[in-house]
């Protein structure tokens, strides 16, 4: 082969690698890695729109994630995590084409100060936070320009979703498993015990102000130690009243700026409030705690955060006698056109 045809062969590649726009980039950094994706069918970016997207875990679901990119107005769309790489990159991608995304691993609280991290969540149209272990989102943001700049995002309008680990740090109240998990039969016996690690105000979400969220709700059967959540922020004088949001699997509840949410998915969701001190709520002693209400919602029933009240679903009532949970229905309410708002 001449010269002149290895010359007009390297030409042909040249141009080919302009033609073709870049897809992915990745960035490291002191305790941090970014892995950006262009925007698929990228446009102007509008002003986000605020709104809360809690998934339940072990699946997506796809009306959520439309959800969430539909109030981004475009952008990027920024996923936070603290351990993997881009695996939610290539899912938003395709369901959100007129976003770019950057998945930001973070890794230490060092890398949680990292200017270029600041920056990325602060020009952020809309923030996913992934599943994992919550306690490395309490260990990494707490008190530096990570949690700063979401807070000032949520407070600007920016649109904040998050799954399993990314749902349990939504709430002003979070268990944040700083010693593992906790099972409910655990919390119920002793609502004290060491691995009943709780904290308040870590991010700042109008809208689950006065809440605590829980995931892998029934499949795990996680109400006992939610109920027990809510008997110690009652007991210890964080709240007089507090919620629980808890969510199943394969679900989300989507929430609105004004607190209108709505259930999506396959399964459902239960909220739940305590509106009074628990009987006994102390270290080492079995829990009790009578008439917490709960409302189980299934996927396209509604519910208003704001006043806690739902138009349709199943109102039961739980008590905790010596560390043992029943639960009572106490009616039944069918969804029908006009109950169901449009």
């Amino acid at each position: 082969m001449t010269s002149k045809k290895w010359l007009g062969i390297l030409f042909a590649l040249v141009a080919v690698s302009y033609s073709v726009p870049c897809l992915g980039q990745t960035v490291k950094g002191n305790g941090y890695a970014a892995y950006s994706t262009t925007a698929k069918d990228p446009k102007a970016a509008q002003a986000p729109s605020f709104a809360a997207v809690l998934l339940g875990g072990h699946g997506d679901v796809d009306e959520a994630t439309e959800f969430l990119c539909k109030h981004s107005g475009g952008g990027e769309l920024l996923v936070l995590s603290a351990s993997g790489a881009d695996e939610y990159n290539s899912d938003f991608h395709a369901a959100c084409p007129g976003n770019s995304v950057t998945t930001l691993v973070i890794t230490s609280a060092e890398g949680g100060n990292d200017p270029f991290v600041a920056d990325k969540i602060r020009k952020a149209h809309a923030i996913f936070i992934s599943g994992g272990d919550q306690s490395n989102y309490v260990k990494f943001w707490s008190g530096n320009a990570v949690q700063k700049e979401i807070n000032a995002d949520v407070a600007r309008g920016v649109p904040v979703g998050g799954i399993s680990a990314g749902l349990a740090v939504q709430g002003q109240f979070v268990f944040t498993a700083m010693q593992d998990t906790v099972k409910s039969p655990e919390a119920l016996a002793n609502p004290y015990d060491s691995h009943v690690t709780l904290a308040r105000d870590f991010l700042t979400i109008p809208a689950l102000q006065g809440v605590i969220t829980d995931s892998h709700f029934s499949q795990r059967e996680r109400m006992g130690r939610s109920i027990a959540f809510l008997a110690r922020i009652v007991q210890d004088g964080w709240a007089k009243e507090v919620h629980g949001i808890g969510i199943d699997e394969t679900t989300a509840v989507l929430v609105d700026a004004d607190g209108h949410a709505r259930v999506g998915g396959e399964n459902s969701a239960y909220f739940m409030t305590l509106d009074h001190r628990p009987e006994i709520c102390v270290d080492g002693k079995p829990l009790t705690v009578r008439h917490v209400k709960v409302w189980k919602l299934s996927a396209g029933a509604e519910f208003d955060l704001k006043s806690w009240t739902g138009s349709e679903g199943t109102a039961m009532e739980a008590d905790v006698v010596d560390g043992k949970l029943t639960l009572t229905v106490r009616v039944r309410i069918e969804s029908t056109s006009a109950n169901r708002a449009q």
